[in-house]
């Protein structure tokens, strides 16, 4: 068969070799009988020749001539060859020639051209070709998708020729011979469709490629359809028992040729594959799977179980149904006596694995079960937690948990509690070692000696600012009390403080904890602690806020704080708390009264140092002034304490009464008979009051009766005020203590023509006024009124100055303003001063 298959190849190679070459020869004679010597091109004013063909290789040498036909030209003018816009070689007879090395790939363009000094003509010119023979075709296959489909044969060309080529494809089943051009515009790759096959004969298959340069052709490919044919992938199905949930049947249904099969599978958690080959027929089923598990089954055929190709894999994904759990929970925790009769028991335990849960854990059921033989009982409570605490009678108990899925509950994990172990150590020299990438060493030496054998240790962490609600249990591992370190990797992030614990297990019981802080990785503080001061007597309190997580990029170490003298240039005092005796505050006492500081603060890691915070001026006040201040506060208290008992003002009183001076007790003289009053009748300028604010009518009035006034002081101003007790127009002092302010503005009049600024005489700024009134007549009889011409002397309100009342005199001790006293009467007229009696026996100069 081999023989003969060689034969029938070799003679056909021949002739599709000899056709090309025929061909070519054919093109070659064409040229060689218009040029013999290489290519040429004939215009009308003249010729341009090559020594070589038009298509040439990459390093060939060329000679290129142009020859001018008879014609009259000047002799001035030239003939010149060119390669693209570059002059190669001139002349100014009737013909030149040039060498010329090729080194590029592609078209070459040669022209020939005249140069006379009117201009350029062009003259003729030439194309040369630079590329590369074909290579031989290599790889050439062929494949037909599903049984029915129609064959495609691809090759790869080789390396580019960089000139026009062209590949055939030739078939031959034995008998006839099929040639096909390519259609293919790939440069590396080609490709053709065939006709449709049938699977009874065999096949050969001969690329052949060629162009100006040369030819080549592929090595013959001889295939039966069987060969070639690539099923499509099959379709299937994977039905699971639910009785068991570890095996699975799959069916298939593929072209009826295709009856060869292989299957693999996989978990999806996997990347391996479990192969099962040489599958016959339609149906197969699988053992062993995992329950509750997601897997990815695929399948591939072939037509023939040692020839041909396989199809792609179809694949089908499902998970298996779940089983009843296997593993048991790792249970640990802690007991808290609650009074003498109760106790809190914490119970913590880890979730199963998917492999030992097999299934969607439901929910735990948490067993307590009394070990006191006189009245057992047994309760159980029901968690989706993974954790339970609760407070119970203060005996010995035997506690269960296990784990429900939809198919039935785990073994349970066991423990009892023993009220005879008391005060459990807890493990030594606990440290906590930042390995980075968001993991820490933790080591532990084991506990002091105690009676109690040690079952294993307890590692817990947990973020320093979590939030409790989000997070409300720490993450934690059980180890085997053979180990006395650990690298815990789970929940823990770069920059962040984490408290960590290490317990000791008795018998599965947690005794007392050894804690540390501990980090992966850490950096300085980004922000400053925010600081507050509090002055005291003696001292000043600094208290401070702890930076906010995000912040402190670890664990914070130690905060420093900082004194400085206000523009001094002396280093500043510094004073170092360490964290770890979690204080939040410092007294500074040594300071200096009435000398000015500046205070600021700073937290540190184990990476260095961060900014400062805010900065705080302080200054504490000299003991004098505090002294002073006291004194004061207690003299004012004391005081006002005695005044405020009738008998004792009396007894101050009668006190103050003796020891003022007896001038003091004199008469005030009459400031009617006083030179400035009876001088002040010669003033023409006279204040003039509109008389309608006092006088409904024009009628006299008689002197009231005196009326005693009780003492008042007065602290501010002294405001006149009409009294609308009775609806009469009496006038007295009041103060402004306790009422609205009132507003002065002075009211307009044509007699006002200028209004002094007038400051009221020392001797009437703390005065006791003593003023009888009756109401006999309509208005007091010292209003006097400007029509009547014997009226006494008079006070005009608002009129003359300080320096016009020679006996009187200012006090420091004046309780007036010194701003001017407006006028508020907005009537004529003059307030008379023969009838007013003042007392002042009751305060001094």
């Amino acid at each position: 068969m081999g023989s003969k298959m060689l034969f029938a190849i070799v003679p056909t190679a021949i002739w599709l070799l000899a056709h090309l070459a025929a061909e070519a020869s054919s093109k070659e004679d064409v040229t060689a009988a218009r040029l013999p010597h290489g290519a040429a091109e004939l215009c009308d004013k003249g010729n341009m020749t090559a020594n070589t063909s038009s298509h040439v290789q990459p390093g060939s040498s060329i000679t290129l001539s142009c020859q001018l036909k008879p014609q009259q030209y000047s002799k001035q003018c030239r003939i010149a060859i060119f390669y693209n816009s570059s002059e190669q070689n001139s002349s100014y007879s009737s013909s030149v020639s040039t060498r010329f090395l090729v080194h590029a790939y592609g078209k070459h363009m040669f022209t020939c051209k005249i140069l006379c000094e009117y201009g350029k003509k062009l003259i003729c010119g030439i194309d040369i070709d630079s590329g590369n023979p074909p290579d031989e075709p290599r790889n050439v296959s062929c494949i037909q998708h599903g049984t029915d489909g129609y064959p495609i044969c691809t090759w790869d060309k080789g390396r580019l020729t960089h000139i026009n080529t062209t590949y055939v494809v030739q078939l031959s089943n034995g008998t006839d011979v099929l040639y096909v051009s390519e259609e293919s515009l790939d440069m590396r790759f080609g490709s053709l469709s065939l006709s449709k096959l049938n699977f009874d004969s065999t096949y050969t298959i001969v690329v052949a490629a060629s162009n100006e340069l040369g030819s080549a052709f592929s090595q013959p490919l001889v295939f039966t359809l069987i060969d070639i044919v690539k099923p499509h992938p099959p379709r299937f199905s994977v039905e699971f028992e639910h009785s068991s949930a570890t095996s699975c049947t799959l069916s298939w249904h593929d072209e009826a040729q295709a009856q060869h099969c292989r299957l693999r599978y996989r978990p999806l958690t996997r990347h391996g594959w479990s192969m099962v080959e040489n599958l016959n027929g339609e149906k197969h089923s699988l053992y062993g799977l995992e329950p509750y598990t997601t897997y990815e089954f695929q399948l591939s055929c072939k037509i023939h179980p040692k020839r041909g190709l396989w199809s792609n894999w179809s694949t089908y994904q499902n998970r298996t149904p779940e089983a009843v759990p296997t593993g048991v929970l790792g249970v640990w925790y802690r007991q808290q006596d609650v009074g003498s009769q109760q106790q809190n028991i914490s119970l913590f335990w880890k979730a199963l694995s998917k492999s030992e849960a097999r299934g969607r854990i439901l929910q735990y059921t948490v067993t307590f079960e009394t070990l006191d033989q006189q009245s057992p009982m047994a309760e159980a409570h029901l968690t989706t937690q993974t954790s339970y605490a609760r407070v119970m009678p203060r005996v010995n108990y035997k506690i269960t948990v296990t784990a429900e899925n939809s198919r039935g509950r785990s073994p349970p994990a066991s423990m009892m509690t023993d009220l005879g172990i008391q005060d459990l150590p807890a493990p030594q020299e606990v440290s906590a070692i930042a390995m980075g990438n968001s993991s820490i060493l933790i080591t532990w030496k084991p506990p002091i000696s105690s009676t109690a054998s040690i079952s294993g240790y307890v590692v817990e962490w947990a973020d320093t600012q979590r939030n409790t609600r989000l997070e409300p249990h720490p993450a934690w591992v059980k180890l085997p009390a053979s180990n006395l370190s650990t690298v815990i990797a789970e929940h823990v992030k770069d920059e962040v403080c984490y408290q960590i614990s290490v317990f000791a297990l008795y018998q599965d019981r947690a005794g007392s904890a050894a804690s540390v802080k501990g980090f992966s990785s850490a950096k300085a503080p980004s922000a400053g602690p925010q600081m507050y001061t509090t002055p005291h007597a003696n001292g000043i309190l600094v208290s401070w806020e702890a930076i906010p997580a995000q912040q402190q990029r670890g664990c914070i170490t130690g905060y420093h704080i900082y004194l400085q003298k206000r523009d001094s240039q002396v280093d500043p005092r510094v004073y170092a708390i360490s964290s770890a005796t979690a204080q939040r505050s410092l007294y500074i006492t040594d300071l200096q009264p009435g000398e000015h500081y500046v205070l600021w603060m700073t937290a540190s890691t184990a990476a260095g140092e961060g900014p400062w915070g805010n900065s705080e001026p302080i200054c504490l006040e000299s003991a004098g002034e505090w002294m002073t201040v006291v004194l004061t506060c207690s003299i004012f208290i004391f005081s006002a304490c005695i005044c405020s008992m009738p008998p004792a003002r009396k007894a101050l009183h009668s006190l103050l009464t003796i020891l003022i001076p007896q001038w003091q007790s004199k008469a005030i003289p009459d400031p009617a008979n006083a030179t400035w009053a009876k001088n002040y009748t010669s003033v023409k300028a006279e204040l003039r009051w509109p008389s309608s604010l006092f006088l409904p009518s024009t009628s006299t009035f008689e002197e009231p009766e005196p009326t005693q006034v009780e003492e008042a002081f007065v602290k501010d101003e002294v405001h006149f005020s009409s009294s609308g007790s009775k609806g009469h127009g009496d006038w007295a002092l009041e103060s402004s203590r306790g009422h609205e302010e009132p507003r002065y503005e002075p009211l307009p009049s044509p007699a006002d023509g200028e209004l002094c600024e007038q400051q009221l005489p020392g001797l009437y700024r703390r005065m006791v006024v003593e003023e009888a009134m009756e109401h006999t007549q309509n208005i007091p009889e010292y209003i006097a009124n400007p029509s009547s011409s014997t009226a006494p002397p008079y006070l005009p309100l608002g009129a003359g100055t300080a320096e016009d009342l020679p006996e009187l005199e200012c006090h420091a001790l004046s309780m007036f303003p010194t701003t001017c006293l407006m006028p508020i009467f907005p009537y004529e007229g003059n307030l008379t001063l023969d009838t007013v009696k003042l007392n002042c026996s009751s305060f001094t100069r």
